[in-house]
């Protein structure tokens, strides 16, 4: 694998990400269904596991930077497999709405262990990690410049919404409503 494919990879990658953080927020705002903490702690997993990709099209592919994208992807998986234990006995309806018959949690535990094999294969092409002229590896296209502004941007979304929901005190296990705007009222 060639370095500018890794590029466009780990682009690619980044859209992707932006795509689950952009459905759950979208989901948060249109079914009005506030994220649990376990859930926010997933939603921060998916904004970390963008950080190995910006990296690698920034600086070019290093295996270190794959390496915090999988360390986050394995805690990711974690919360969400927490999650997953907690609904998981007969008669629980879980915790929001489902998705084509998942709720939000399981399908990060998906995403998350997809993450884990995706970031595995791409280590194995040692091709990408060869050094070429530095200048040419610092400038990547636009196509990977707008993948790394959009996770950027949905995980400062996501910091707002958060930062509303709980206030400046610790989340509600199961909130209802936006605690900083409730003391604007």
């Amino acid at each position: 694998m060639t370095r500018p494919l890794a590029v466009t990879l780990n682009a690619l990658g980044l859209y992707a990400i932006a795509f689950v953080l952009a459905a759950a927020f979208a989901a948060q705002l249109a079914l009005h269904e506030l994220p649990c903490p376990l859930c926010m702690l997933q939603r921060i997993q998916f904004a970390m596991l963008a950080i190995g990709p910006m990296l690698n099209i920034r600086y070019g592919p290093r295996s270190s930077h794959y390496a915090l994208s999988l360390l986050a992807a394995v805690v990711g998986a974690a919360f969400s497999m927490r999650q997953v234990l907690l609904h998981i006995t007969p008669g629980d309806p879980g915790y929001g709405s489902a998705i084509l018959g998942y709720h939000y949690y399981t399908w990060a535990f998906l995403g998350f262990s997809s993450a884990i094999v995706l970031l595995a294969l791409m280590l194995l092409f040692d091709r990408q990690f060869e050094t070429h002229d530095v200048r040419e590896q610092n400038r990547p296209g636009a196509f990977a410049r707008v993948a790394a502004w959009l996770v950027i941007g949905l995980a400062a979304l996501n910091i707002v919404s958060t930062a509303l929901e709980c206030g400046f005190g610790a989340c509600a296990d199961n909130p209802v409503e936006y605690e900083l705007l409730k003391l604007q009222r």
